[in-house]
């Protein structure tokens, strides 16, 4: 877990592009995913929606946030993604406007959160669609390959942590 004070005032876009930080999730913690409709990962928007709809009235928010820059499985606009995330998966929890993850131009809220090392002590790039990290109030940082489900035991226990 790493702790990163500031990461929940980081400003970023919602869907309509105003700006939005982790604090404006109720206080409570929030787990950021960065997500593509193209993926062989994208069931994993099922699970995502099922931890939004048990957590979130004690306080979890999922945030969505769209990334292309996977072997282009995002090319979608906004009102696509939001169309294809509402209809195909139900999804109720908030996704926000495209941002890069990796790279130079990466988005400021994605160049902390990668300072975070996973369960193997590894920081650094995201590695590919659907890596989840979970902001607890405090600001401390819980990190999960993408592989890893988001109704795996581990990220379980880890919001129960948060919540509590």
């Amino acid at each position: 877990m790493a702790e990163t004070p500031d990461i929940r005032r980081i400003p970023f876009a919602d869907a309509r592009g105003e700006a939005r930080t982790l604090a404006d999730y109720a206080g409570g913690p929030v787990l950021v995913v960065n997500v593509a409709s193209r993926c062989g990962l994208t069931p994993q928007y099922e699970q995502l929606e099922q931890l939004q709809r048990t957590y979130g009235g004690r306080g979890l928010t999922v945030l969505g946030f769209p990334c292309n820059q996977f072997m282009g499985q995002e090319p979608g606009s906004i009102e696509e993604i939001l169309d294809y995330c509402a209809t195909t998966w139900g999804v109720s929890f908030p996704i926000h406007d495209k941002v890069k993850v990796n790279g130079p131009h990466a988005h400021p809220l994605y160049k902390a959160l990668k300072k975070t090392k996973d369960e193997h002590g590894l920081a650094g790039p995201v590695a590919w669609n659907f890596e989840k990290f979970l902001v607890a109030p405090d600001g401390s940082v819980t990190r999960f390959r993408p592989p890893t489900k988001p109704d795996d035991p581990a990220v379980v226990a880890a919001i129960e942590a948060a919540l509590a």
